[in-house]
């Protein structure tokens, strides 16, 4: 049987934490958090990024994660809380649930991503080409 999205994001949704906004800018200055934006590098090169955020684009996150692949980034060995998020909160959550799945221990989602990053008049960090 066929999964739609909807279901997908309620069923991702349902094994993964939240948090909203207002939370973000305590957790920006927190050590012991990441922030995983998993927008397509077009996205980040035209509306900038959190703070701090480090990019993994959703189509390699996987690739990204696994210690064993060769595209494999270390932030991912680190004993950290990884915040993810793209531009409405779809695929970062079922980003985070497929993190949570290759066994990151602690991973959230933020609700409302970077749309409501950007409601929210918090700070942006440009982008580089």
């Amino acid at each position: 049987m066929i999964k739609s999205v909807k279901e997908l994001l309620t069923e991702a949704n349902e094994k993964i934490e939240t948090c909203e906004v207002d939370e973000v800018e305590s957790l920006l200055e927190d050590s012991n958090t990441v922030f995983i934006d998993v927008r397509d590098e077009l996205e980040l090169q035209n509306e900038g990024k959190l703070p701090g955020a480090v990019h993994v684009s959703r189509g390699m996150l996987e690739f990204i994660i696994d210690a064993e692949s060769p595209l494999h980034n270390d932030i991912f060995n680190e004993d950290k809380t990884f915040v993810f998020y793209c531009k409405s909160g779809g695929r970062s959550a079922l980003a985070a649930q497929t993190a949570k799945k290759m066994g990151v221990k602690r991973v959230v989602n933020l609700n409302g991503g970077f749309k409501a990053w950007k409601e929210f008049q918090g700070e942006i960090e440009k982008v580089q080409v």
